[in-house]
């Protein structure tokens, strides 16, 4: 500080470095002490030589296997009917050589967390990443019938394209339909990734272990719960804020309910409407029901039943009210 008279709201700017060094000082022993703590049980990290996935990879996978699944609607690049043979090709093997490597590094991973005897991580991550090409053609039919449930579903939709290019639900359909494969393959780690990223970006959650049927849409969509051990039949329809979840689990919940139904089941031509909460692996919603908002429901539902809240009672308050 000099002693210059400073006027009231005057900014005083000092270039004396000297003054400011004690603060840089005291980093080194908050360093010490935060890696200290990385060799005990309540830090999580990956300082290991053994590479992991990468985030980054995955999301650039999503994107590659949109590009196929729709040509022309998210490639930078023109394609025309002449030419969609040969862009096929060089995005098929772009796609090949990044889902192999990140297979390969998931698969490595998991070996070496739990210390198993080598799995042939290379030659696996090859595999399941051709046979997870070689699924893409199935992935386009059923994703086909997304879209036309889309349209089909929702009269503010103005066309295929609206809905290819906009609609969240979609997208996360989308993400879910690859992660889906990847799950049934046991590919570790990277379908969480795929639904989580599309989680962040749309506000519906759909677990990769969830199994759905044909021309399902969902309308609007935040909010939207969808378990890893539901089932979902064909042409059902579901709104924003739906939760399709467990019951009150137990605090040994991870371990002990593992590779049991917990979520309900929704057979065909159902259509659940916004914020409605179904719980339960025993739960079944019968075919052709109709589940209205707002409501909770913990037991089955026959077929072609409508379940609806009685009509609540409003009251109005005002001055211009007598």
């Amino acid at each position: 500080m000099t002693d210059e008279t400073v006027r009231p709201g005057q900014c005083i700017i000092n270039y004396n470095g000297e003054d400011t060094t004690r603060f840089y000082e005291a980093i080194p022993s908050v360093v010490q002490e935060l890696a200290g703590t990385c060799n005990t049980e309540d830090c999580f990290d990956h300082v290991s030589p053994a590479p992991i996935p990468s985030r980054e990879s995955v999301i650039d996978i999503i994107r590659q296997v949109r590009r196929i699944i729709f040509p022309g609607y998210f490639s930078r690049t023109r394609i025309a009917p002449v030419n969609l043979e040969y862009w096929l090709g060089q995005e098929m093997t772009g796609l090949f050589d990044s889902l192999a490597q990140q297979i390969t590094l998931s698969i490595r991973h998991e070996c070496r967390r739990y210390d198993q005897p080598c799995t042939l991580c290379t030659e696996r991550g090859h595999e399941l990443a051709l046979r997870f090409i070689r699924e893409l053609p199935e992935v386009r039919a059923i994703l086909g019938t997304d879209v036309r449930a889309a349209l089909e579903g929702d009269p503010a939709a103005g066309s295929y394209d609206e809905i290819i290019f906009s609609y969240p639900g979609l997208f996360a359909v989308t993400v879910y339909r690859m992660a889906h494969r990847l799950y049934k393959l046991e590919v570790p780690i990277l379908p969480r990734i795929m639904t989580e990223y599309a989680h962040s970006l749309t506000g519906i959650d759909i677990h990769p272990g969830a199994e759905i049927g044909e021309y399902f849409f969902i309308d609007h969509g935040t909010g939207v719960v969808v378990g890893e051990t539901t089932e979902i039949g064909n042409h059902v329809r579901l709104y924003q804020g739906v939760t399709l979840g467990a019951l009150s689990l137990p605090r040994d919940a991870g371990t002990s309910l593992k590779n049991r139904k917990r979520h309900p089941t929704v057979e065909d031509r159902v259509i659940i409407y916004s914020n409605a909460t179904i719980l339960g692996g025993g739960t079944v919603i019968g075919a052709g029901a109709v589940i209205g908002g707002n409501v909770w429901i913990t037991e089955s539902v026959p077929r072609d039943t409508k379940v609806v809240l009685k009509r609540p009672e409003l009251v109005y308050i005002g001055n211009h009210l007598k």
